[in-house]
């Protein structure tokens, strides 16, 4: 009489099956993990790129001044400068203004102004159709890196053809490297005199 006792062997190889269940399981929810690991990383990059991307790092601090430079044309004074201060907002990204372009709008046309130097200058070197830096406070390198605590003094000059009249609207848009552009949408007064605080 010959007796078949296969119940350890059933045990065991149900360990081993388990065992292999449990390896596979553990493999399979490292992949899963990782996966959804590296998913996430790439969502908050995502995330932050763009907001870095739609939100602008810079603001205007005070008022912003158009002022006649010239003498009166035949239908009165224009304004053919426009001064204004920038800094950066709370938590916001150095702006590198060696990179950044100005738009110059009306109702009638669009223009595009030049940078007048590389480095801080003069208002009086800054010609129609361009703009400078005229002024940095708090910036101890003379550079053009708009960084935190600092402020930077825009001069802009349209080309004569742009000159603001009285009551015209017109539209300066910083446009910086990295970032949305940040846009100044401002009215001439009724009446235009040598400086003009603009609103």
């Amino acid at each position: 009489m010959k007796l078949n006792k296969e119940e350890a062997f059933t045990g065991l190889e149900a360990a081993i099956v388990l065992i292999a269940f449990v390896v596979v399981a553990a493999v399979f929810s490292y992949v899963v993990l990782g996966a959804g690991f590296f998913t996430t990383q790439k969502a908050q990059e995502v995330v932050y790129t763009s907001v870095d991307q739609a939100s602008s790092s810079i603001e205007i601090l005070g008022d912003v001044y158009g002022l006649n430079t010239t003498s009166p044309v035949p239908t009165g004074p224009v304004i053919d400068a426009v001064r204004f201060t920038v800094g950066l907002t709370a938590g916001g990204s150095p702006v590198d203004f060696g990179q950044t372009t100005l738009t110059f709008s009306t109702n009638e046309n669009v223009s595009r102004l030049d940078r007048a130097a590389d480095t801080l200058t003069d208002a009086t070197s800054i010609s129609p159709g361009q703009w400078g830096v005229i002024r940095m406070a708090n910036n101890d390198s003379s550079d053009l890196l708009l960084e935190n605590q600092e402020q930077f003094t825009i001069y802009a000059m349209p080309v004569a053809s742009d000159a603001i009249e009285a009551n015209e609207d017109f539209e300066i848009q910083v446009r910086p490297a990295v970032g949305t552009a940040y846009a100044i949408e401002r009215s001439a007064p009724a009446r235009v005199t040598g400086v003009n605080a603009l609103y």
